[in-house]
């Protein structure tokens, strides 16, 4: 208790905002996938997994690009103010996004969504840093990743009770991000001085000065080839993660069959079967998915505890391999008990490596450039987002989109089907066609064109992330043995 007695109060009600933040984000985004390619009859826009994978991948990886630029604009003009701005772009894109449905609005739409988000990180993190000391700080931000999870777990546990009306979606969301200005009210300016000030020369840069600076660096750390192969290595890993929220909702909601664990919940824990199950026997896809937050939330302490004294790259490498072969298997079976030790699998593995590859950059940086290392680590987290929306458009929907697979199959069999059919009705009237049932239906396209494929190229990818670390590490581990 001592302990948390040394926090200021900024540091709580930031961690409160992030929680905050958090839960409006995942709220929509952990049901995003779905939203975009779901059937029309079910409020869906019917997107292709290929527009899916634009929108999500770009969009996001602009997200995660944007807040170098953002930072310095938070430090220019202060912390509390960006806030507030981030919030009311925040809130305003959640109410306006029920309002657009063509490809490009939607788009555009997510674009200014992440705007906001890009605004809010950076600030939030600072504000930990700067709230916290070098005895503080390993709890400190431990509490902060745990309302990270917190709210990326109840967010969607409160949005799945109505995405039947998907527009009440965005407005919670935004309703709950305008709870944010309720504690801005409270939030204390934690803007470090520029040296310039501290000196005493009242002299201010331009923000065109101050994002050439940013530029500049960013050329002086391309010459760090050692950062920047660590760094691709890592995009690597955030590939593979990605698709826990870009790709497993929607295959879980395509072709896994949740009935054992509706009858499970239907019998014990019945408010939760009547609750997050669409249709009898059927399970929301994103509550499945949703137990990578749960598993973390109960187990983070324990994994740290148990990697704390490990090497930086050997808790990651660790981590990376486990984790690659928990999202793999989620993509391997339609038991939708071995989806979930497959989530298990891979939540303890994004336990070990994930929080790791901050502190590793931490040790790495130079003495007098470790805010500007630390500033450029978002670089791993927008190429995977990037590269996660390929794997999850075009490469699922080649290989493993059900809507695909059932118009190849339609085809294959010289099926006759009525123009303006939704995507339900398309598969429901293949399935009348051919004298089966939806689930049997199901069941065919699974054996003949094996849409589980996928799990061999997530595979692949976390594995080849995994064996770049192994072998970074070996040879940095040299170096520094023949330095000594």
């Amino acid at each position: 208790m001592s302990t948390f007695g040394k926090f200021p109060r900024t540091f709580w009600i930031a961690n409160t905002i992030e929680l905050f933040e958090r839960w409006a984000w995942y709220g929509f985004f952990f049901l995003f996938a779905n939203y975009l390619t779901g059937s029309s009859d079910l409020g869906g826009l019917e997107f292709s997994q290929s527009q899916k994978g634009t929108i999500m991948g770009v969009g996001t990886g602009i997200l995660y690009f944007l807040p170098v630029l953002t930072g310095a604009i938070a430090d220019r003009y202060g912390y509390k103010k960006v806030l507030a701005m981030a919030f009311v772009i925040y809130a305003s894109a959640f109410a306006l996004f029920p309002q657009v449905s063509s490809f490009t609005a939607v788009f555009i739409m997510y674009i200014y969504l992440a705007l906001g988000a890009a605004l809010f990180k950076p600030v939030i993190s600072a504000t930990i840093a700067k709230t916290t000391t070098k005895d503080t700080s390993s709890i400190g931000f431990g509490i902060f990743y745990m309302m990270v999870n917190i709210g990326a777990f109840f967010g969607p546990m409160v949005t799945l009770l109505f995405k039947d009306r998907f527009h009440l979606v965005f407005y919670i969301s935004a309703g709950i991000i305008l709870l944010n200005f309720l504690l801005l009210i409270f939030y204390k300016e934690y803007r470090q001085e520029s040296e310039q000030e501290r000196s005493g020369t009242k002299e201010n840069s331009s923000l065109l000065r101050t994002f050439g600076e940013i530029f500049r660096n960013m050329a002086s750390i391309c010459k760090d080839f050692k950062f920047l192969l660590f760094l691709l290595i890592v995009a690597g890993f955030w590939t593979m993660y990605n698709q826990l929220f870009f790709t497993l909702p929607v295959f879980i909601s395509q072709w896994v069959d949740t009935s054992v664990l509706f009858r499970f919940f239907d019998t014990y824990i019945p408010f939760i079967s009547a609750n997050y199950s669409p249709a009898p026997d059927v399970m929301e896809a994103e509550f499945v998915a949703n137990m990578d937050a749960l598993f973390i939330i109960a187990l983070q302490i324990l994994v740290s505890t148990v990697v704390m004294r490990w090497k930086p790259l050997h808790s990651m490498t660790a981590g990376f391999l486990v984790c690659s072969a928990g999202m793999a298997l989620t993509l391997f079976s339609q038991n939708v008990l071995f989806t979930m030790i497959a989530i298990l699998v891979f939540a303890l593995g994004e336990m070990a490596g994930s929080p790791k590859i901050t502190e590793y950059i931490g040790r790495i940086a130079p003495k007098d450039r470790k805010a500007l290392y630390m500033g450029y680590s978002f670089i791993p987290v927008f190429l995977g987002n990037v590269f996660a929306g390929i794997i999850s458009g075009n490469v699922y929907q080649a290989m493993s989109d059900k809507v695909t697979l059932t118009e190849k199959y339609a085809a294959e069999n010289g099926l006759q089907l009525a123009e303006g059919l939704t995507s339900n009705e398309y598969f429901n009237e293949v399935a009348r066609q051919s004298n089966l049932s939806p689930q049997e239906l199901t069941n065919r396209l699974w054996d003949i064109f094996e849409p589980s494929r996928m799990w061999i190229v997530i595979l692949s990818i976390g594995v080849a992330a995994t064996l770049g670390l192994f072998i970074y590490d070996r040879i940095t581990s040299k170096k520094k043995t023949t330095a000594i």
